[in-house]
């Protein structure tokens, strides 16, 4: 699992060109994934939403634009991040340990967490907490990396490893941020793994998007 005080001084460091430095190494397909995410949570409706590992904000200012009737919350554990998230016009932040949000059982409609999940200290602790927060009926969804099947896994490989460092150096001047992120992509439980790791924790109906030849997937499930 990772180390917090390592993810947390790594995305510190970073917050300043976090942005861009995604929409460079994901070649601007993030901005899809996060246009999925908004079509997905359109369809549940919800009156509020925690959006947690909110980082600079980039998921919950998507929701907030496409759906302002919706209430949305972000929450991280790094403040830096927050404050850039504040300037790009995020209303609503909270600083806070994932595993232990200060937030009252049953008050939220849906949670949603973009790449946030794999960086905590204890997958299950957190997606358990999550759990706690939601109202009866709400719904979880997690967007994260996962690895390809197939032809394309080498070639992602290579890419994670040895290109991507690299390019992350040029544009953040801090390749240690990104060289962890292709060992934590190769780490996290991602598919069918995934699934059961959401029924263990008490979801149900938990379902799995591959996007993108599954280099990201995209989760979600209920609270009963």
């Amino acid at each position: 699992m990772p180390d917090p005080a390592f993810v947390h001084a790594a995305f510190s460091a970073i917050a300043e060109k976090y942005v861009t430095a995604n929409h460079i190494l994901s070649c601007g397909v993030d901005v899809l994934w996060r246009q999925r995410v908004v079509q997905r949570v359109a369809e549940w409706k919800p009156r509020n939403l925690l959006d947690i590992a909110t980082g600079t904000g980039d998921l919950a200012l998507a929701i907030t634009r496409a759906l302002p009737e919706v209430d949305v919350l972000g929450t991280d554990f790094c403040q830096p991040m927050l404050d850039v998230a504040v300037r790009r016009g995020l209303s609503k932040v909270l600083e806070a340990d994932a595993l232990h949000l200060p937030l009252p059982d049953d008050s939220f409609d849906a949670a949603t967490v973009a790449f946030g999940l794999r960086n905590m200290a204890d997958y299950p602790a957190a997606l358990r907490e999550f759990l706690r927060i939601l109202r009866p009926g709400g719904h979880l969804l997690v967007l994260d990396f996962s690895m390809p099947e197939g032809i394309f896994l080498p070639f992602y490989r290579a890419y994670l490893h040895r290109v991507l460092p690299g390019i992350a150096r040029l544009v953040t001047g801090n390749s240690g941020a990104y060289t962890y992120l292709g060992d934590s992509i190769e780490a996290f439980p991602a598919g069918q793994d995934f699934l059961n790791l959401l029924s263990t924790c008490g979801y149900t109906a938990p379902t799995c998007l591959p996007l993108t030849l599954g280099i990201a997937s995209l989760y979600t499930a209920e609270k009963p």
